[in-house]
């Protein structure tokens, strides 16, 4: 892993109109073995398992460290869906979408490194976007920070997403010290 910055930088991008959406979704070829299935009902162990295989190498903590009882209430909200994309029915990644009135958030989203470099990451957050402009959204927005993978802000932006604010704050103990994975 490598070595974190003193700073954690919090960027947060938005979209406000679909207009401004521009998806890159993989040809039909390219997709054959892929399959977009939302979690009815999200089994703790494989969330957690999830999440940690997504985010272990830009040390995502937090949800690790909720209760169980406070993770299942959180998962379980109105407005709050996780789809998984499979590849070849294995778990390539996800994107967990939660709706608060009219703004909807990918409150997470990524890939496992096993899957990096298809495309996939566009595509995934294409069909998260799309679900959420389909859904009624007035607003999406979500938040990326300086311990994010090297592309996720250029995919973002690529999506059309704009940056509306950018927090700088000494990095927290919990992503400065090395932690469970």
């Amino acid at each position: 892993m490598a070595a974190v910055p003193d700073k954690l930088l919090t960027t947060y991008l938005e979209m406000n109109s679909r207009n401004q959406f521009r998806p890159t979704f993989l040809d039909a070829d390219a997709i054959a073995d892929c399959n977009l299935m939302q979690l009815e009902t999200v089994d703790l162990d494989y969330y957690r398992f999830l999440y940690r295989a997504v985010g272990a190498p830009w040390r995502w903590r937090y949800r690790l460290s909720i209760p169980s009882g406070e993770l299942r209430a959180m998962l379980d909200k109105p407005g709050v869906t996780v789809d998984v994309l499979y590849v070849a029915g294995a778990p390539a990644g996800y994107v967990e979408l939660v709706r608060v009135g009219p703004h909807t958030e990918i409150a997470f989203f990524g890939l496992r490194r096993a899957y990096f470099g298809r495309g996939l990451g566009k595509h995934l957050l294409s069909l998260g976007v799309q679900r959420a402009w389909n859904e009624g959204a007035g607003r999406v927005w979500l938040h990326t920070c300086n311990l994010d993978g090297p592309f996720a802000m250029a995919n973002y932006q690529k999506r059309g997403f704009e940056i509306y604010m950018v927090e700088e704050e000494p990095m927290p103990d919990l992503y400065a010290e090395a932690g469970p994975t």
